[in-house]
C-alpha cells in the first residue's frame, strides 16, 4: 500500500467531482498540490489513472476500477465515523459483570435498575459465579467487573465497596420449640456467658404455653442443631468458620447449601439453623417465618463491592456503573 494515505484522499476527491479545481477547493490546498498528488499516485501505482485533454480530465479505465474500490473504502469509513459518535452519544457499550447469583438478587439488581435507567443503550451480561470464581473470570479477562464479597485480591486490582452487610443465624420458631423437646434434658452453668435472656420458647413466641422452658444457650443451638451453611469454598462460608473457631463453637451436624437463598427457605420451613447475611433475608424476619438467634458477640460486619482491574479503560461503562453506585452510598 503506498506510504501516503492522502494521495489516495485527493485522488477520490477529483475523480468524485470531476474537476481538480473543485477538488482543490474541497480540500482546502492549492489546484497544483491536488495535481502533483495525482501524478505522484500515478508514478507508485505506475498507472494512468486519469485522461487529461484541454478541456479537464476523465477517468482512465484503471482509474475507474480505483475510483470504485475508494468509493467503497471511504463509505465505510463515513459509516464507521458516524456509529461512533452515535455510540458516544447515546452511551452505547457492552457491559459484563460476574457476580453470585444471592449478591445479584439482594444488591446488584437495585443498582442496575438506576444504571439501566440511566444507561439505556448498554449491554449488559450478568456472569453468575461465586466470589473466587468470578475474581478467576476477571483475571482471564472473561468479565469487566465482579460485585464481590470483601475478600484479599490480587495486586493488580481494586476494590470498591458500595454496601455493608450482617452476617446472622436464623431459624423457625417452630424448629426451636422441637429442638427444645429434644434437649430438654441439656444441662448448662446458669454463668454461661453465651445464655441469652429468656429461654427457647420465650424467643420463639406463639410456642405452645404447655412446652417448657429452655435453659439452651445460642451456642448451644448452634451445636446442636442442624446447622446449615454455604459449602466450604465460599467467602461467607469461610467468614461464618473463621466466627464459630473464635468463639469456640463447635456444630455437631452441618448441612451444606451451594445457595443462600436455599438457606433462607430451608430455615423458613423448619429444617434447621442457618447463617444467612440478616439484609438477604429482610422479607422473611419482617413476617415472622424465621427469626434471628441472638448473639453476645456478633458475626463481624463485612461489605460487598466491585472488583476490576486497575488497568481498566477508563472508558468502559463499568467505570460508570461503579461511580453511580459509590454516589447512592
Amino acid at each position: 500500500m503506498i506510504d501516503n494515505l492522502n494521495y489516495y484522499k485527493i485522488f477520490y476527491e477529483a475523480a468524485r467531482t470531476g474537476s481538480i479545481s473543485k477538488a482543490a477547493d474541497n480540500l482546502f490546498i492549492t489546484q497544483p498540490a491536488v495535481s502533483k498528488s495525482i501524478s505522484n499516485l500515478e508514478a507508485s501505482l505506475n498507472t494512468v489513472l486519469f485522461n487529461r485533454s484541454s478541456r479537464g480530465v476523465t477517468l482512465s479505465d484503471e482509474g475507474t476500477l480505483l475510483y470504485n474500490h475508494l468509493k467503497s473504502a471511504f463509505e465505510s469509513i463515513n459509516r464507521a465515523e458516524d456509529e461512533l459518535g452515535r455510540i458516544k452519544e447515546l452511551g452505547i457499550g457492552e457491559l459484563r459483570i460476574g457476580v453470585s447469583t444471592s449478591l445479584c438478587k439482594h444488591i446488584l439488581l437495585s443498582y442496575l435498575k438506576s444504571f439501566i435507567a440511566k444507561s439505556p443503550h448498554i449491554k449488559i451480561e450478568i456472569d453468575c459465579h461465586s466470589t473466587f470464581n468470578t475474581i478467576r473470570q476477571l483475571q482471564a479477562g472473561n468479565l469487566d467487573i465482579g460485585m464481590i464479597c470483601e475478600t484479599k485480591l490480587p495486586p493488580e486490582f481494586e476494590y470498591i465497596p458500595v454496601s455493608e452487610v450482617h452476617d446472622i443465624f436464623i431459624t423457625s420458631k417452630a424448629y426451636l420449640e422441637n429442638l427444645s423437646v429434644r434437649e430438654s434434658s441439656y444441662e448448662v452453668s446458669t454463668d454461661n456467658p453465651w445464655l441469652f435472656a429468656g429461654n427457647v420458647t420465650a424467643l420463639a413466641k406463639g410456642a405452645s404455653e404447655n412446652q417448657g422452658s429452655s435453659s439452651m444457650s445460642t451456642r448451644d443451638i448452634l451445636e446442636k442443631a442442624n446447622l446449615m451453611l454455604l459449602e466450604k469454598q465460599n467467602i461467607s462460608r469461610i467468614h461464618i468458620d473463621k466466627y464459630m473457631y473464635n468463639n469456640d463453637i463447635n456444630p455437631g451436624q452441618v448441612l451444606e447449601i451451594n445457595n443462600m437463598d436455599l438457606l433462607i427457605d430451608f430455615a423458613a420451613i423448619g429444617m434447621g439453623v442457618s447463617a444467612v447475611v440478616k439484609e438477604f433475608a429482610k422479607a422473611e424476619l419482617k413476617t415472622g417465618k424465621v427469626i434471628e438467634l441472638p448473639l453476645d458477640t456478633p458475626v463481624p460486619t463485612r461489605t460487598i463491592g466491585f472488583a476490576m482491574k486497575r488497568s481498566l479503560d477508563r472508558s468502559n461503562p463499568a467505570i460508570k456503573l461503579v461511580e453511580m453506585c459509590t454516589k447512592m452510598i
